[in-house]
């Protein structure tokens, strides 16, 4: 098959691990031709082209910035991203016929690029739902359920799951959310689909000591690690409380990784505080951020607790791919403190329980033979669950 795949990711390599690329790989492992069409940010200076890989094409296409920028720039550039793309396809792949259009949220601007190129290519279409959006929005005050924008994305969402003929959710929560709330949704095209990963086929051993010690990172406590997006999703006020719990204990150490809207305002807290008992790191390069989670102790996960939709944040494939249990303090509503809890790789409180959170760091801080139970586990968890080859099967379940 020809497989057209559709995203915000910036993809410039194919064989860079990540939860799409790695997916993408097993399509082509099994004699599929990929076309991956991703932006090429102005903050990066490149046109719009084509990169040829052995097994498929990556398209750049030349947008506005769309992450990491102002409000205005962003939406201005979400908006013209659906033509742009729409454009560069027509010009660059007119020739190729594709029989299956993947494509993930965010954005949920892309029906006029999956409508056009379904007709053309009489092809079916697959949604990776990464994220529902604009109820996350709305969960964390950005605007009313009321307002225009709502209404307007509201349309735009309803109309990309209805063009969609399979719709492949990240947990049985996400399921259920997606039928509650959209009752015209057909049951029978919506399913579980997973955040999955390409295992290693050898385990890379490295250095602990020598890994901490370059961090300035002490190897004798227990080192709880948080990697990833430090935004509003991430409820960032009960980390920083967090924090402060955390400097009153002798056998803990936290090290957050990482960057987004709330970073400088996490790095205010850090100088107010003058933490002694952790560290924040900007973004880490992805060699040394992995050997950094393979040599710590214990996994973080948080996110906002006004939230109703159920986000399953990808981080939790590196934690148990590594052996590394997870402690998670989320809203109620996500399912992947439940699952982590059921299966023992992990421990979960609702964000904003700070004596439980505490508590929960004493019994993984003061156990190494739990804390290898609990990490042997979520690999196996993984395994079982979480690999590219079981996504790959479920969606090619319906072709």
């Amino acid at each position: 098959m020809n497989v057209l795949f559709l995203t915000l990711s910036w993809i410039t390599d194919i064989n860079l691990r990540g939860i799409y690329t790695d997916l993408l790989r097993e399509f082509i492992h099994h004699g599929h031709t990929c076309y991956v069409v991703t932006p090429n940010e102005r903050s990066t200076g490149k046109p719009t082209g084509v990169i040829e890989f052995p097994g498929g094409k990556i398209l750049g296409v030349k947008t506005l910035n769309i992450q990491k920028t102002n409000i205005v720039e962003k939406g201005i550039g979400m908006l013209l991203l659906e033509r742009q793309y729409l454009h560069a396809i027509r010009k660059y792949f007119t020739n190729v016929y594709f029989d299956l259009i993947l494509y993930s949220t965010p954005p949920i601007t892309f029906n006029q690029v999956i409508e056009s190129e379904k007709k053309r290519c009489v092809a079916r279409t697959y949604l990776l739902l990464k994220d529902i959006f604009p109820q996350n929005a709305v969960d964390l005050g950005m605007f009313s359920r009321k307002g225009l924008f709502y209404r307007f994305f509201r349309k735009k969402e309803q109309k990309l799951y209805q063009i969609s003929d399979y719709i492949g959710c990240m947990s049985p929560a996400n399921v259920r959310f997606v039928l509650k709330h959209n009752p015209g949704v057909d049951p029978r095209k919506v399913e579980v689909c997973p955040n999955c990963v390409k295992l290693e086929e050898t385990e890379k051993v490295v250095d602990r000591k020598q890994v901490l010690s370059e961090l300035g990172i002490p190897s004798e406590k227990a080192v709880f690690v948080y990697g990833g997006n430090l935004g509003r999703p991430q409820g960032v006020n009960f980390l920083m409380e967090v924090l402060e719990a955390n400097e009153r204990r002798e056998n803990s150490y936290f090290v957050i990784v990482g960057s987004g809207t709330e970073y400088l305002r996490l790095k205010r807290c850090f100088l107010d505080h003058d933490f002694q008992n952790s560290k924040l790191l900007s973004t880490l390069p992805k060699e040394q951020y992995d050997n950094l989670v393979r040599v710590c102790d214990v996994g973080l996960i948080f996110l906002d607790r006004r939230f109703t939709i159920p986000n399953y944040p990808s981080r939790l494939l590196s934690y148990l791919e590594n052996r590394v249990p997870v402690l998670l303090a989320t809203d109620r509503n996500t399912d992947i403190g439940r699952i982590a809890v059921e299966n023992s790789y992990g421990y979960w409180v609702e964000s904003g329980d700070l004596e439980g959170f505490v508590r929960a760091i004493e019994r993984l801080g003061g156990d190494a033979g739990l804390r290898e139970e609990m990490g042997r586990r979520g690999y196996q968890f993984l395994k079982e669950n979480y690999t590219v080859e079981r996504g790959y099967k479920i969606i090619m379940n319906h072709f």
